[in-house]
């Protein structure tokens, strides 16, 4: 039998108009310390944004996403942040935040294939 993960993923959301607090799940980060395993999946839905806020900058809202998915790959272009390891690049991705993009609390797992789970949660949580 294949041994299990232990993971963690938080879903990305994002907030069209902050003082709304209405949200949009666009994306998932997942996590594992044991496997030095963390991924980002991330979609931009503009017709459902546009549905909360016509005047949203989806060109800044891409690069934004693409910040996050080059820290979490540990992208130079990713800044500092992007160079420390993969549990501190996890916490610093899912800290609280009161920006348009922010993250849920995280969430653990187990698992047998972590390419899939964060597969199978960006599916069930964003598409």
């Amino acid at each position: 039998m294949p041994d299990k993960h232990l993971y963690e993923y938080a879903v990305i959301r994002v907030l069209p108009a902050v003082e709304r607090e209405e949200f949009l799940n666009v994306g998932i980060i997942l996590f594992s310390k044991k496997a030095k395993f963390i991924k980002v999946h991330y979609v931009i839905n503009q017709k459902k944004l546009s549905l909360f806020s016509e005047s949203l900058d989806i060109e800044q809202l891409q690069m934004n996403l693409q910040s996050l998915e080059k820290i979490a790959n540990g992208d130079k272009e990713g800044g500092p942040v992007a160079q420390l390891d993969i549990p501190s690049r996890f916490r610093w991705l899912t800290a609280v935040r009161s920006s348009c993009i922010q993250v849920s609390r995280p969430h653990p797992g187990l698992c047998e294939d972590l390419e899939k789970t964060a597969q199978r949660l960006f599916e069930e949580m964003v598409l």
